[in-house]
């Protein structure tokens, strides 16, 4: 038995049985994953996977049994690889970090730049996506770290770190009839078209939360991922823009030239908890413990090091 069939096992089951996918996956032929799969069952003495004909179709129970440790050993090994990195090289590799837009736009940019200072030979892969995919590339070991706001909380494989609170604001045009008001109401807004962003993105729960609460229905005439996208099409006049606040408090500048003014909603609408993950299990470099560190400053070292032990034990 060797990694080669055991990562044939935990891709063939992420690949939805789709050897042809796998195949791509490892850099190899089809029926080269086919045959590694039959040598573990062999070795075994089951069978992993039930099947129609030569298809994959699922796991057989034995096969839901063995997945996980098949899943612990390929961590592991990744594992002594990370950590014969770290002992060898401490400075140099790779930190792949998984975030949504909001946070690579506007959070990111001061904390990559301390890092690069500290870690000028630590390349840094960005990637950007939905929550969903964030929590997956972190599982899977496409991504060190994820951060989103949304959904990392939900993975029992996850570690999650609460990092910063923030809240949501409202822009409007220069001259809105809104910046009147002295204290802004659910209701008031509810009388005007919103733009903000897409479900799953960045809050968009505790909005229409909020909404449903109260009892009032809203026009959401555009939804977009990206803060500036909002901010543009609120200058345009299409409605009233419900954007975070940080991506206020980094584009001050940009917000006046558009000729758009800012009420607090942080009266309306719940706050929101920016969330930094690692895979359960996993083992972070140095480096990786000082990305969080200047993430989250609050999180110390033993912090970090006391959940992810504990968590283990579960």
């Amino acid at each position: 038995m060797n990694f080669q069939q055991l990562r044939s096992i935990r891709e063939a089951c992420r690949c939805g049985y789709n050897l042809t996918e796998v195949a791509n996956v490892l850099y190899t032929s089809q029926p080269g994953v086919s045959r590694q799969i039959r040598e573990v069952e062999e070795e075994l003495g089951v069978d992993i996977f039930e099947r129609n004909g030569k298809r994959l179709t699922g796991l057989t129970e034995p096969g839901k049994g063995i997945l996980p440790i098949i899943e612990r050993l390929l961590l592991e090994a990744e594992n002594l690889r990370q950590a014969g990195n770290d002992y060898s090289d401490q400075a140099r590799g790779t930190l792949a970090i998984a975030t949504t837009h909001t946070q690579a736009r506007y959070v990111l940019p001061k904390v990559v730049q301390q890092f690069r200072l500290a870690f000028p030979e630590v390349r840094i892969a960005l990637q950007q996506s939905a929550p969903e995919h964030i929590a997956e590339w972190v599982l899977s070991g496409k991504a060190d770290i994820g951060i989103a706001t949304e959904g990392l909380s939900a993975f029992k494989d996850l570690v999650s770190f609460p990092c910063y609170e923030w809240n949501h604001v409202v822009v409007v045009p220069d001259g809105h009839p809104l910046l009147a008001h002295e204290k802004l109401s659910l209701e008031d807004l509810a009388n005007y078209p919103l733009i903000t962003y897409d479900i799953g993105f960045t809050g968009r729960g505790h909005i229409d939360d909020a909404f449903k609460r109260a009892g009032l229905r809203t026009d959401i005439v555009l939804t977009a991922m990206d803060s500036d996208v909002i901010q543009q099409y609120v200058s345009l006049g299409l409605g009233v823009g419900l954007v975070a606040s940080m991506a206020i408090e980094s584009g001050n500048e940009n917000r006046r030239a558009q000729g758009l003014r800012t009420i607090s909603a942080s009266h309306l609408f719940q706050s929101n908890v920016t969330r930094l993950a690692v895979r359960r299990g996993a083992y972070l470099r140095a480096y990786t413990y000082d990305f969080i560190q200047k993430f989250a400053p609050d999180l110390s070292r033993d912090d970090i090091r006391l959940a992810l032990v504990d968590h283990a034990g579960e």
